[in-house]
């Protein structure tokens, strides 16, 4: 594993993160980890539910401490766009490994 990250680069990457997590308290979380190229994004299997809007931060600042290669994408429902996100995929892979595409949304 590498050496961990600047913490002043780890708070850059984290304060946007943080502000939209303050700003809209009720936006949640889904994880998703880079498999087998050929399989692409997965769905963290180790919770049914998604991450609160507080937890969000705190998730992605461990990960990135640990190490994780990580990118943070707020999205908003089709049409929805004007109210804000209502979810952010964090998209997390090993160190040194190049991350599958990213998700493309379903047609519709």
């Amino acid at each position: 594993m590498s050496a961990a990250p600047d913490q002043a680069l780890t708070d850059a990457f984290l304060a946007p993160l943080k502000r939209l997590a303050l700003r809209h308290p009720g936006i949640e979380g889904q994880v998703l980890w880079a498999a087998e190229v050929e399989e692409g994004w997965q769905v963290q299997d180790d919770t049914a539910e998604m991450l609160d809007a507080e937890e969000i931060p705190f998730y992605v600042e461990g990960l990135v401490l640990e190490g994780f290669g990580v990118v943070w994408q707020a999205m908003a429902e089709a049409g929805e766009a004007a109210r804000g996100p209502d979810h952010i995929l964090v998209m997390v892979w090993e160190h040194g490994a190049s991350p599958p595409p990213a998700p493309v949304p379903a047609p519709g």
